[in-house]
């Protein structure tokens, strides 16, 4: 097994913990190397039922955990599926059936098979598109969604390690026939990454300290929005002044616009980085617009936000928020 998985997972070991496995080599690698680390985990497999072979994928996952003597739990995807989008509709539904499950049965953490290769081709992804401070940072290691804490152990593991690992031990995996489809970005990427190395000297593991190092910039500036954001939230919306926004520095204002309209309007996901800068243009003026599902407005010095279909009215929110600051105190 990897030292540096064996030396992180250990903190959990005293913790009942669900892990989602897939039948590829990444999830399945890892959950025979949680069980080998003696902890008390739970497999969680997803049939979205959009591949011949994901029956016959469902069957193995439970087979295997039949034979390691841990429980494991399938989910069906069976609600109509999307002609576009599918691949975010079957995200989405996976992480809802896993969290869900969690809350249910008292899990707290769920760990995901994401590895290095996956955090590299991500950082890749990102900068092909321009992306900021948290798009370069790539996957966080230790992050939160739905109430429930998601964990990726595997980010220092390369997927040829995971790959001899199951080899050498005769475990049998499934390879996903997308992952050689070249009309993927991060299938492109994934081919051609070794020119990076051979042709420019930038290896994978100094992208990985890049990494590494965006990430505890992007862990710190969490924290201080996090901070602000409890400030300035008040019964399902939140209002402060213009000032308390255009004060910051550009990339804090960003992702704290960016986080409150996330928090508010209750998606998975940030708006995109370009609607963001446009929604802070248009704050610099008196202006009302939705994102996010959310209704944002500036009057003056004071900027709402509320869930999409809500009241504007900035007096009784600020009639509230005096209420709930006197509660406070």
């Amino acid at each position: 097994m990897n030292e540096n998985f064996v030396n992180f997972v250990r903190k959990y070991s005293d913790t009942p913990i669900a892990a989602a496995v897939s039948g590829g080599v990444d999830s399945v690698c890892m959950l025979v190397w949680l069980v080998k680390c003696g902890l008390n985990v739970t497999a969680l497999h997803v049939n979205h039922g959009l591949r011949d072979a994901a029956d016959t994928e469902t069957q193995y996952v439970a087979d295997l955990c039949k034979q390691m003597n841990i429980p494991c739990q399938i989910f069906y995807w069976t609600d109509d599926k999307p002609t576009t989008g599918i691949e975010a509709a079957a995200r989405n539904a996976r992480y809802k059936f896993m969290t869900d499950w969690c809350h249910e049965n008292g899990i707290n953490t769920l760990m995901l098979a994401h590895q290095a290769d996956d955090q590299i081709e991500t950082f890749l992804m990102n900068l092909g598109r321009g992306s900021g401070l948290y798009g370069l940072a790539a996957i966080a290691r230790e992050s939160e969604r739905d109430g429930v804490k998601i964990v990726r152990p595997m980010l220092n593991v390369y997927r040829d390690e995971l790959i001899k690992y199951c080899e050498k031990n005769s475990i049998k995996y499934f390879v996903d026939e997308m992952n050689s489809d070249e009309q993927y970005t991060r299938v492109r990427i994934r081919k051609n990454r070794h020119l990076l190395s051979e042709k420019l000297g930038i290896d994978d593991a100094r992208i990985l300290l890049a990494i590494e190092n965006l990430g505890r910039v992007r862990d710190a500036i969490t924290s201080d929005i996090d901070a602000m954001i409890e400030s300035v939230i008040c019964r399902g919306g939140a209002m402060f002044s213009d000032s308390f926004l255009f004060d910051q520095a550009p990339d804090i204002r960003l992702k704290f616009i960016g986080t409150l309209i996330k928090k508010i309007g209750g998606d998975d996901y940030q708006p995109r980085l370009k609607s963001l800068a446009g929604a802070l243009d248009k704050l610099s003026n008196d202006c009302k617009f939705t994102l996010g599902h959310c209704t944002i407005r500036r009057l003056g010095e004071k900027i709402l936000v509320v869930p999409e279909g809500s009241r504007t009215t900035f007096r009784k929110r600020n009639e509230k928020n005096k209420r709930h600051t006197a509660k406070q105190n």
